[in-house]
């Protein structure tokens, strides 16, 4: 069972680092090392949730709840995220790579819990969108560019 529990941690950071990988590229606050290692810290509390405790629990009245971690990893990477969120100047930054943290948590807990296919399915959807975000912004931009420079020359002409 260790090799799987390796393999759960070591899946969970190559997406979370591939995610990160994204971030960086951008020059985001939350890069790389900070994806990969929520990726594979929240692999790890959700191994640990999950198989940690067993032999703890000998007795019938004892129970064990898996899902109790996972809901804490949930609430302190929305803690961390937070802190990745500045309003300066009527603006908002840091809101993405809140959500890429978060979404990278996610995908450490999947790990975690064997299920591959959807971490893997979700990391993937993750790149797609903030690159077609990117993408879409650029165009929105430099359409913006143009129909500035076209303003000003309709107003350089009149003058």
């Amino acid at each position: 069972m260790t090799l799987e529990f390796i393999l759960r941690i070591f899946v969970a950071a190559i997406l979370g680092g591939a995610i990160g990988l994204e971030r960086e590229y951008r020059e985001k606050a939350a890069g790389f090392r900070t994806h990969f290692l929520v990726a594979l810290g929240s692999a790890l509390f959700m191994i640990i949730s999950a198989y940690g405790f067993e032999h703890a629990l000998t007795s019938p009245e004892h129970r064990l709840d898996v899902s109790r971690i996972a809901a804490q990893v949930v609430t302190g990477i929305g803690f961390i995220g937070a802190g990745t969120i500045i309003f300066q100047k009527n603006t908002i930054r840091g809101l993405t790579t809140a959500a890429g943290v978060w979404v990278t948590a996610a995908i450490g807990l999947a790990c975690g819990g064997g299920l591959y296919t959807l971490a893997l399915a979700s990391t993937l959807m993750v790149l797609l969108g903030l690159e077609a975000f990117n993408y879409w912004l650029r165009r929105i931009d430099s359409k913006r560019k143009k129909a500035s420079h076209h303003k000003e020359e309709v107003t350089d002409s009149e003058e």
